[in-house]
């Protein structure tokens, strides 16, 4: 079975197996660092289609950084179907929809989650949110941008798909952490929110992470055929986070309405979290724009939101 990091050994329960693949070849799409600005790393978790355990993924993760005294933001960036909160046992008074209509500031609507964190929710089943303009979601972003400045991590939990909110919250992070399943429709939706974000400058190729595993020969299956269409096609490597397994402990903490490092922190599925984050905290980044970069970038066009690969 081909290994997607380029090693031939068999690879172990442990998620720097995925090491960072060489630049993309096409320079002009990764922005240097400007010098001077904040040292914080925003990290936007993206899937080209719902069902793959993206917010889950999102939601403990930043539980895991802040295990490990790391001071994270996280972001519930799906703004038509949020789910973060939910997903963590938070009741909001106050949500994302009340920034970017103006009513409140963002220190205003930032909530106390576990292990340290702090949480942004986002509102479920309101259209013009599913739907910003951009004057709304330049308000966001700026907004995201200037607050509080010793923040290590900003993550934010995109939405699904290949939507304009996703694209640009996205190319406004400093780096994509793209989670896919094993099945071929969500890896080829993976490869087609690549493909987008790919046709804009990126400060770094994309990560990618897949989930619901059974074995590290599916992991590594999957791995290698979107790295390769993305090599080919795209001129991306792209680098490999590694993976989740299966685990109906997963589903189990979603029922209860608690995070999943908090209901079962001895599960598979919680080991592979902390490995990812890890992962996270080994690889270095390119440092952070702050968000600044959204301000650079344009949005894809419709044209791009075509492709797939089959």
């Amino acid at each position: 079975m081909p290994n997607p990091s380029g090693q031939s050994k068999v690879l172990k329960l442990d998620v720097s197996a995925g090491r960072p693949g060489p630049r993309t070849s096409r320079r002009e799409r990764v922005q240097p660092v400007t010098e001077g600005t904040t040292p914080r790393r925003t990290l936007a978790v993206a899937s080209g289609k719902g069902g793959v355990g993206k917010s889950n993924i999102a939601a403990n993760l930043a539980l895991a950084l802040g295990q490990k005294g790391k001071r994270v933001l996280l972001v519930d960036g799906d703004m038509g179907l949020a789910s973060v909160d939910m997903l963590l046992g938070l009741h909001p008074r106050h949500t994302l929809k009340d920034i970017v209509l103006g009513r409140k500031e963002l220190e205003d609507v930032v909530l106390d989650g576990p292990c340290g964190i702090r949480v942004l929710p986002a509102s479920s089943g309101v259209e013009e949110l599913a739907n910003l303009d951009d004057f709304r979601r330049e308000r966001l972003v700026r907004s995201l941008k200037d607050f509080d400045a010793s923040l290590d991590f900003v993550l934010v939990d995109t939405g699904a798909g290949i939507g304009r909110n996703v694209t640009s919250l996205a190319l406004a992070a400093d780096e994509v952490l793209v989670v896919t399943t094993p099945e071929p429709p969500s890896f080829s939706d993976a490869y087609a929110l690549i493909k987008v974000l790919a046709r804009r400058p990126l400060p770094s190729p994309p990560r990618l992470v897949v989930n619901m595993v059974h074995s590290q020969e599916e992991w590594q299956e999957v791995a290698a055929r979107i790295a390769l269409v993305s090599r080919r096609f795209l001129g991306l490597e792209l680098t490999q986070w590694g993976y989740i397994y299966e685990d109906p402990a997963v589903g189990q903490a979603v029922q209860k309405q608690q995070a999943l490092l908090q209901s079962y922190p001895y599960c598979l599925a919680s080991k592979c979290i902390h490995q990812l984050a890890a992962r996270v905290l080994e690889d270095p980044g390119r440092g952070s724009s702050g968000l600044e970069g959204f301000l650079r970038r344009v949005e894809p066009d419709e044209a791009d939101l075509e492709e797939k690969f089959v």
